[in-house]
């Protein structure tokens, strides 16, 4: 059975175009399951303890979390490591981390540090996330140090059977060796002809070997597995670094592939050269995506799940007024729910502090993100628009547990929805208009009109002021710009029974049948 909506788009002329779009009442056989984490974090390992505090939580991240986790009933999973992972030795003399910065510049204000040096206590801070957060944390591969990836690891493993950490109900899921270990030629030591596919399994295996001997790693159902092969990029060759690739070489044929049981690829959508108008281009989401499904299908049918262990719009930190402005929430979203289309079990959306992209700001920032020049007065903690996109999917997916999305499809090139099912019946959708309005430009903000029929559904509207807006975004009539990242305001739910949805250039809605 198909709910019939209209979308009728009042042009300048006379003439109205009519769009319709049929809606299932009950999820389509082949709809994927979503997990309630599918948006998820990927913390660059040198500003671990930023976020997560060291003596006492970071209060302010603890309440921008929960505001996802009272939408979903989990928070979102965290993944610790990234480039500053290859980076990253333990000496137990130190109490939390000692690093060694490197140059900032105008295009890259906070830098990943050149080195970093952890003792037990950078690990045990984990302990400050919220109840139920599940971690996936990387070890150093890149310098070829068996025994530091090996004291890290046993490090790690130590602060999660800790008592405290018991307590604190975070699970340890995953151990990730290295970062995006396709990049290691012309690094030192490494070449095309020392450094290949082949290579690479041998070199994981062996250093999955001593950390499984090491008891961090196994096969027990209770005992984290291992997470990667975590490369930066996209290829499909049996002889390149790909999911081809490292199954050819065998990574799966030994005891310590046995426990590689998720397969993370990093995946960003553009450079940090890119414009806005250009990213959140339905279309260019979608090709962006669809590279992937080869690989993604080759990885499920060896019985393993497929994420974006490191994902955000545009490498690099992110690009001025592309990553940091609300027209990137439309991004967010879109890619966020067709990647959840497309097989991607969960996506991790990186992050750092003084990151263009971070969906938060978690500390205080003494220097501008957007060039390093000095701020004065500094820029406390904030969320940035691609964190109003989490919450819009937290709502949409919900805390079922067993939420089945299908995309819809609109004859649109500006406008994309997802309908979402428990239990097999529909139970919300997601419109959303992918025209940017600049409030700037003096072009009056276009506006579709969703018809619905005889339905009578409430509504819920992600209110972007303009696609450059940095902040002022509201959520259902709530602002999450406040000091305490706690939501401000009262829920604004409309309702409409026989009428019109209105959907704004630069908006997106969340329909409640």
């Amino acid at each position: 059975m198909l709910l019939i909506l209209s979308s009728v788009l009042l042009l300048s002329s006379v003439r109205a175009q009519t769009l319709t779009v049929s809606v299932p009442l009950s999820a389509p056989t082949a709809a994927p399951t979503l997990s309630p984490s599918l948006f998820s974090l990927s913390i660059e390992q040198d500003a671990w303890t930023d976020w997560a505090g060291t003596d006492s939580d970071n209060t302010y991240l603890v309440n921008v979390l929960d505001n996802l986790k009272e939408r979903t009933g989990e928070p979102p999973w965290f993944r610790i490591g990234a480039d500053s992972e290859d980076r990253t030795n333990f000496n137990p003399a130190v109490e939390f981390s000692q690093t060694v910065s490197s140059v900032a510049s105008v295009a890259t204000p906070y830098p990943e540090a050149a080195a970093v040096i952890v003792g037990e206590g950078f690990y045990q801070v984990a302990e400050h996330l919220p109840p139920g957060t599940n971690v996936v944390w990387g070890v150093n591969l890149r310098e070829q140090n068996m025994t530091a990836a090996v004291l890290e690891a046993a490090a790690i493993k130590k602060a999660f059977d800790s008592e405290a950490m018991k307590q604190a109900h975070v699970t340890l899921k995953f151990i990730e060796i290295g970062n995006e270990p396709d990049l290691y030629v012309n690094d030192a030591g490494f070449s095309p002809a020392n450094w290949t596919v082949a290579t690479f399994v041998q070199s994981w295996t062996d250093f999955a070997a001593n950390i499984s001997q090491a008891g961090v790693v196994g096969a027990d159902s209770s005992q984290p597995k291992f997470f990667g092969p975590s490369f930066a990029g996209v290829s499909h060759t049996a002889t390149s670094f790909s999911p081809l690739g490292v199954f050819t070489q065998g990574i799966l044929d030994t005891p310590q592939g046995s426990l590689l049981t998720t397969y993370s690829q990093h995946h960003y959508q553009c450079g940090a050269g890119e414009i806005l108008t250009d990213i959140v281009v339905k279309a260019n989401i979608r090709s962006n995506i669809t590279q992937l499904l080869g690989d993604i299908a080759l990885v499920k049918s060896h019985g393993l799940d497929y994420v974006l262990g490191e994902t955000n719009s545009c490498f690099g930190h992110g690009a001025v007024n592309t990553s940091n402005v609300g027209g990137i929430a439309i991004w967010t979203l879109d890619y966020l729910f067709f990647a959840g289309q497309s097989g991607v079990s969960r996506a991790f959306f990186h992050q750092g502090i003084g990151y263009k992209y971070n969906m938060v700001q978690p500390v205080t920032l003494t220097r501008s993100p957007i060039d390093g020049s000095p701020l004065d007065p500094p820029l406390p903690p904030h969320v940035q628009p691609a964190y109003h996109a989490a919450l819009v999917a937290a709502e949409a997916i919900g805390s079922s547990g067993s939420t089945s999305s299908v995309e819809l499809d609109f004859d649109d090139d500006a406008v994309s929805g997802y309908a979402f099912y428990e239990d097999g019946a529909l139970k919300r959708a997601v419109l959303i208009n992918h025209n940017m309005f600049f409030a700037a430009s003096g072009v009056a903000r276009g506006v579709k009109t969703i018809s619905l029929g005889n339905t009578t559904v409430g509504v819920k509207r992600l209110f972007i002021p303009s696609a450059d807006s940095t902040s002022g975004l509201l959520w259902a009539g709530q602002s999450f710009d406040g000091p305490d990242g706690k939501a401000d305001g009262k829920v604004v739910v409309e309702s409409s029974n026989a009428s019109a949805v209105a959907l704004h250039d630069t908006e997106v809605v969340l329909v409640f049948f």
